[in-house]
């Protein structure tokens, strides 16, 4: 379904670009019937990435090369991150219909997940200098704080790079590992 609603929007986004651009190069007349009809379904979505193009110091008659842009990054987006949140709610489901051996390997696949993709936002809000008090920080250095700070102590400093949440999230890794590998054998075929 989402591949479809994509393809549309792609579709949409093409047909409105390429319009634009044949008339701005006097490939086509401005006064058509297919012209006027794309104008009359593309201004309500142009009109304001118009004004927000202006307003980034843009030219405004860009705005329909930049709606396929967002549509085209938007669309690769919004696939990736539904097949990268659908396949584990699938797997989860098979592991929960697996019995107390299942729902042991569910946990600690979420977990895993969950503290890799906060050591993953805590990584990159060090690049842009986000501190660790920042409103939206403070919960993500409260799951990854127990594991980074104490590597980070024991673990020689590298000049500039920071590799404790590297060791924590292969130790993590490893952790996750082993659990599976213990509770792989419990679960019935």
């Amino acid at each position: 379904m989402a591949r479809v609603v994509v393809a549309l929007a792609l579709a949409y986004a093409s047909a409105v670009a390429l319009t634009d651009w044949a008339i701005r190069t006097k490939r086509l007349s401005p006064i058509g019937r297919w012209q006027r009809f794309i104008r009359g379904i593309s201004e309500p979505v142009t009109r304001p990435l118009e004004q927000r193009v202006i307003r980034a110091g843009g030219n405004p008659v860009d705005a329909p090369f930049w709606l396929f842009g967002l549509v085209v990054v938007g669309g690769l987006v919004l696939l990736w991150f539904i097949g990268w949140v659908g396949r584990p709610l699938s797997r989860y489901a098979r592991m929960i219909e697996a019995g107390p051996a299942g729902w042991i390997l569910a946990v600690v696949t979420i977990a895993y997940y969950v503290l890799t993709v906060a050591i993953f936002i805590r990584v990159i809000a060090s690049w842009f200098g986000v501190g660790r008090f920042n409103r939206w920080m403070r919960p993500v250095m409260a799951l990854t704080d127990w594991i980074v700070e104490p590597i980070r102590r024991v673990l020689p400093t590298f000049g500039r790079f920071d590799l404790s949440p590297l060791a924590a999230w292969l130790l993590i890794l490893l952790a996750r590992t082993l659990v599976v590998m213990i509770i792989i054998p419990l679960i019935p075929a």
